[in-house]
């Protein structure tokens, strides 16, 4: 059985149907890639599976539980993390203080987080240890806002890794980066998936082609075309719109 598992998914906005009988499954130990044409469906599939928006219709089953209708903190509490396409950190504060604030012990401590942050080591520790992994080693102390692009993109993949989560969901991670950025974070997400179940929207196919082990293809708000990026570069649709240009 899947991990991670969205059945008959359906949203719809006004007259306007966005998803239609979506169905995804994403195996533990796997990264599966999300492709498609702007406007197909894909972020605000991502924000069903992760709390953001509530189906309409269909089932959304993490390790055997359905989490449909869940809020975000509740999806977050049982191991599924993502990013976003917009970066949205706290530019005045700390890199080291971003993550601190994102695990969930300090989390839990509500009103009196920020003023226990300088007294607990321990939480520092654990934040150094998230920043390490991501490649922000020694830039603890800088403030999120001095960072450049691509140090702000590693940082905000922090903060979604400190809630220690068992699947990770990616949107458009790549986005805003050039080649040498996206290759650092090729890199990253290369070493995440050794230990981390991973789902990732991505328009750069040179990337994802790369690093996916299946993708789906959605469009029209629905999954047209599924596989590995073997079968994906042989598939007429995929061919068709260009979205399987060759990354070698």
């Amino acid at each position: 059985m899947a991990l991670f598992e969205a059945r008959g998914l359906h949203k719809r906005f006004g007259d306007r149907v966005v998803l239609e009988a979506i169905d995804l499954a994403f195996d533990a130990g796997t990264l599966t890639g999300i492709m498609g044409p702007n406007g197909a469906g894909k972020t605000t599939c991502f924000h069903c599976l992760t709390g953001y928006h509530r189906p309409d219709r269909g089932r959304i089953v993490f390790d055997g539980e359905d989490i449909g209708g869940l809020r975000p903190h509740e999806i977050v509490r049982r191991g599924v993390a993502r990013s976003f396409q917009a970066i949205n950190l706290f530019d005045a504060d700390t890199v080291l203080d971003n993550v601190v604030v994102a695990l969930p012990e300090v989390r839990r401590r509500v009103a009196d987080a920020w003023g226990d942050l300088a007294r607990d080591s321990g939480a520092q520790d654990r934040a150094a240890e998230v920043l390490a992994r991501v490649g922000l080693a020694g830039r603890e102390r800088a403030r999120a806002k001095d960072l450049a692009y691509g140090e702000r993109r590693a940082l905000e993949i922090a903060l979604a890794l400190a809630s220690g989560p068992r699947i990770l969901f990616l949107d458009e991670p790549t986005s805003g980066l050039g080649a040498d950025g996206t290759a650092r974070l090729g890199e990253l997400v290369s070493e995440l998936k050794r230990t981390l179940t991973m789902v990732v929207i991505e328009h750069d196919m040179r990337f994802l082609f790369g690093l996916a082990d299946t993708i789906a293809v959605i469009h029209w708000g629905q999954v047209i075309a599924g596989g590995t990026p073997r079968e994906l570069r042989d598939n007429p649709w995929v061919a068709r719109s260009a979205l399987a240009e060759d990354p070698c």
